[in-house]
């Protein structure tokens, strides 16, 4: 298999941590062939296939110059078996343009995880609102008023951009209201941008859980993010602890609910971000926390990964732009 993976640049990457490195490395543990591009290499010329200028590459096992380029063709994506998009967010205009591209090679053949469309449609803090049920008390708005309402009923809240990563712009504001104009001015832009807010959640202090569900199945273990000293953010970014765990009933229930429903949009990845027993987010453009599960529980996630990849490319059941 011939796997074209598109992501951050290849010299940014920690590889004791790194998500997408686990996933390359296990692809070539089974004698799959990788190449790497970022998605500024991506064309479309009139008449011709999406293309990429891609590095072919051998991992070679060393901590420092930890790949080899073999080769740096341009490819049209369809002469893959898969393409993984894995670029972080930030979830901007560019990334649009990227699924659009990926889009068309999907038209042309491509088989692309986790499916452009479905990268679109799921913005990662909104796609929450569909499973309301397993959701504390949110509101998007871009009215400081109804921030400030929603803050009376609810006394201590969490603020948040919709475009964040890595717990940045996440604010607290108690029941004495401190702040919270001038946090609302700073996030909403005077109006011009929403912003969510949600229902504090006080079981943040036993970690924010990273739920890893793969072609509809969850992970038998989460990493639970605990914050340090006096943050209210458990993001491993931010400083948080990560502690893997089994899932309890309340993970299994919320996951069971959601990843079967979103790996039949084509969501063959997903991360469920749990707090106690309310889903916060749903990261579906690079989750995260391969490695750090697998080294605390001995679960090998890479491996549960490809093969869910090996398996849905065998069945030909691909789900495709008009899924």
């Amino acid at each position: 298999m011939n796997i074209l993976f598109v992501a951050d640049p290849l010299e940014l990457f920690k590889i004791y941590k790194d998500t997408t490195f686990s996933m390359m490395r296990e692809a070539q543990r089974r004698g799959h062939r990788i190449a790497a591009c970022e998605p500024r290499h991506l064309g479309w010329q009139r008449g011709r296939p999406v293309t990429a200028t891609v590095r072919e590459i051998v991992l070679t096992g060393e901590p420092d110059e930890w790949f080899r380029v073999e080769a740096t063709p341009e490819r049209a994506l369809h002469e893959f078996d898969a393409v993984l998009m894995r670029k972080d967010p930030p979830f901007d205009a560019e990334y649009i343009y990227a699924t659009h591209l990926l889009e068309q090679a999907e038209r042309e053949g491509a088989r692309v995880v986790n499916k452009p469309r479905a990268l679109r449609d799921h913005p990662e803090k909104l796609a929450i609102m569909e499973f309301a049920e397993h959701t504390t008390p949110t509101l998007v708005t871009r009215e400081a008023q109804a921030v400030r309402a929603f803050h009376a009923e609810h006394q201590d809240i969490i603020l948040k951009p919709l475009d964040g990563m890595g717990g940045m712009g996440i604010f607290r504001v108690k029941a004495d209201g401190l702040n919270l104009g001038s946090i609302i001015e700073t996030l909403n832009d005077g109006g011009a941008t929403s912003l969510m807010v949600q229902r504090f959640v006080p079981e943040i202090v036993q970690g924010d859980k990273r739920v890893l569900v793969i072609g509809g199945k969850p992970v038998p273990f989460s990493l639970a993010r605990i914050p340090q000293g006096s943050e209210v953010r458990g993001n491993l970014a931010a400083g948080g602890k990560g502690v893997a765990q089994p899932l309890t009933p309340e993970d299994l229930k919320i996951a069971n609910a959601i990843g079967p429903v979103l790996a039949a949009r084509g969501l063959l990845l997903i991360g469920l971000d749990v707090i106690g027993g309310s889903l916060t987010e749903i990261n579906v453009t690079s989750p995260t926390c391969f490695q750090e599960i697998t080294e605390q529980t001995g679960f090998d996630v890479p491996a549960m990964f490809v093969d869910a990849l090996e398996q849905l490319l065998a069945s030909g059941e691909w789900p495709t732009s008009a899924g």
